[in-house]
């Protein structure tokens, strides 16, 4: 028998942490030292926008900012919210502010408001009379306004890793008093496969163990957890485009996947699927826009070009007729030769320096703009490559300390062919020997 659905609140806000010592990730944002939780502790806070995927923490930060704060706490959502909303909260604030209490404003969803609800706070929160706390799962460079951005802090979460989600569901089982008393035993590696499942995303992972719940039955006090039950779970998510809950976040998955495997009619499919759901034809835009760069590269570089023309040409026109622009760069991206290539290059290049550190420029390829630094060697022996065949000359622009490292490894697909021929050719030990395809 699987059990009635509970009246309690959802399980991820029964396990909410309550304090900056019981919350777990972000230690970038809370750990020793850092702004964040200097703030809080001397009870000095500032206007801030939280920046990251869904269900890394961002409203439990919030909350807890209040807590310890000890200030007047307003929670809004930019969905169901307008000025006079914001107006009155407003006035509230303005006798705490008086009274030298703070008030904090939550806006979750905060890129959902319009220029005019966001230009509603600027006074406010550039005087002080509410600290504004925004959570966003968009870049808030596209979503937010200037003014208001240049008013507050943006800090960025990151996606829980799997030890985190286990410490995190470690914690709910130990705490919350009703999976206490169902003994929970999890069967066939279902433990591992719940967090893995999760994709970084606490609040999903515990809402996936309440419906893998729902769905077992419990035999002699214990309740068993086994794949069966939790596939079932993963299956029953609700097919109701929620542009805020997990269908969203998976059809994006779909769609750019879609994309990426050179499937144009999948990923026209999910592409309906977001427009008929609703979605923001902004936001997809933008992902196709990284799509382009991370999948496509320079195997099609036209793609990168066309894809933020495709941004441009949706923010002008909107809907219904942005839908015709997505789909032209959807089918164009998806029929496009692949290669991640440079995105490659990119991270390995990255985690060099994040190992090894910065090195210093070599003399011949700093700048001289002026007569002492010129008498200092910058520039000195410089070559300049346009002056010989080809306009190249085989010359160390490496650090002298730094191996001369392919980091770009041009695949044979499309134009980056041709870009792979054309390196093989001048830079003959670094891609004279076989590189991978």
């Amino acid at each position: 028998m699987t059990e009635k659905r509970s009246t309690l609140p959802p399980l991820a806000d029964r396990v909410r942490p309550a304090s900056l010592e019981d919350f777990i990730g972000q230690e970038h944002l809370v750990g020793k030292e850092t702004l964040l939780k200097e703030a809080i502790r001397d009870k000095s806070p500032f206007s801030l926008i939280f920046w990251g995927p869904p269900g890394t923490g961002k409203t439990t930060l919030a909350r807890i900012m209040a807590r310890e704060m000890d200030a007047d706490f307003y929670e809004i959502s930019a969905v169901s919210s307008g000025v006079k909303d914001l107006r009155k909260i407003i006035d509230t604030a303005k006798t705490s502010f008086k009274m030298h209490k703070h008030t904090i404003l939550f806006i979750d969803e905060i890129h959902r408001f319009n220029k005019a609800q966001q230009d509603a706070l600027l006074h406010a929160v550039e005087e002080g009379t509410v600290i504004l706390v925004g959570t966003t799962t968009e870049n808030p460079s596209f979503e937010v306004t200037a003014p208001l951005l240049s008013r507050c802090r943006v800090l960025t979460l990151n996606s829980l890793t799997d030890k985190e989600l286990e410490a995190i569901l470690t914690g709910a089982l130990g705490s919350d008093i009703v999976l206490q008393k169902k003994n929970i035993r999890f069967k066939e590696g279902t433990r591992t496969a719940l967090i893995q499942s999760a994709g970084g995303d606490a609040r999903k992972m515990l809402n996936t163990l309440e419906g893998t719940l729902f769905l077992s039955s419990s035999k002699d006090g214990t309740q068993s957890i086994t794949k069966k039950n939790l596939n079932d779970a993963l299956q029953a998510k609700t097919v109701v485009y929620d542009k805020t809950g997990d269908y969203h976040y998976d059809t994006i998955s779909a769609f750019i996947k879609s994309v990426r495997g050179s499937d144009p009619d999948a990923a026209i499919y999910w592409l309906a699927t977001m427009l008929e759901g609703g979605e923001q034809p902004e936001f997809i835009a933008r992902r196709l826009i990284i799509l382009a760069s991370e999948d496509i590269g320079n195997a099609d570089p036209q793609a990168l070009p066309l894809a933020t023309a495709g941004f441009h040409a949706v923010h002008a026109i909107g809907m219904p007729e942005a839908s015709l622009v997505l789909s032209q760069v959807t089918v164009y991206l998806a029929a496009a030769p692949k290669s991640n290539a440079a995105y490659v290059a990119i991270k390995e290049a990255r985690q060099k320096i994040r190992d090894g550190g910065t090195s210093p420029v070599p003399l011949h390829l700093r700048n001289a703009p002026t007569p002492l630094m010129e008498s200092m060697g910058h520039g000195k022996d410089y070559d300049y490559p346009h002056l010989h065949p080809d306009h190249f000359v085989d010359r160390n622009y490496f650090p002298e300390n730094v191996n001369q490292t392919a980091f770009y490894r041009p695949t044979e697909q499309g134009y980056e062919k041709f870009i792979r021929e054309r390196l093989a050719h001048l830079w003959k030990d670094r891609y004279g020997r076989k590189q991978p395809k």
